[in-house]
């Protein structure tokens, strides 16, 4: 199989394998209007197996939503065939708009305009709370 490289773009790399999916929904690739390459289950020395996410353009991307769905993986950003800047992620302290409180008396059930806003309460275990009513959010 041949995947071209890009000249300007972002290439999610160090994916967990299987991970690829998720990140494409959470980031809602599909809505951009250039190519997207999704590579899964690629041959990895370090991890085995890694997915890959290649975007044929630059864009602000949710640093905090690839960290919270794969803390291991890297962002590339790539500007005139060369890499620009290379981002090692982690778990983000607070992550906004990514994932839904699941408590119907939250006060985001009701008061929809207000951000979504989850804080890590445990490193360890990956454990974060809806910071309005302390709820835990579902695991990715």
């Amino acid at each position: 199989m041949v995947i071209t490289p890009i000249n300007n773009g972002i290439v999610i790399d160090h994916i967990t394998a299987g991970k690829a999916m998720v990140l494409y929904d959470i980031l809602k690739l599909s809505e951009l209007d250039c190519a997207v390459a999704i590579i899964m289950n690629v041959d990895s020395v370090k991890m085995g197996k890694k997915d890959i996410i290649k975007i044929d353009k630059v864009f602000d991307l949710n640093f905090d939503a690839v960290g919270y769905i794969d803390p291991g993986a890297t962002v590339n950003i790539i500007r005139d065939g060369r890499l620009d800047k290379r981002r090692h992620l982690g778990l983000p302290e607070t992550v906004t708009g990514v994932i839904a409180c699941r408590n119907p008396r939250c006060i985001t059930s009701t008061e929809q305009e207000l951000p979504q806003v989850f804080r890590l309460t445990d490193r360890e275990k990956r454990i974060y709370r809806c910071i309005y009513c302390e709820s835990k959010a579902k695991n990715h």
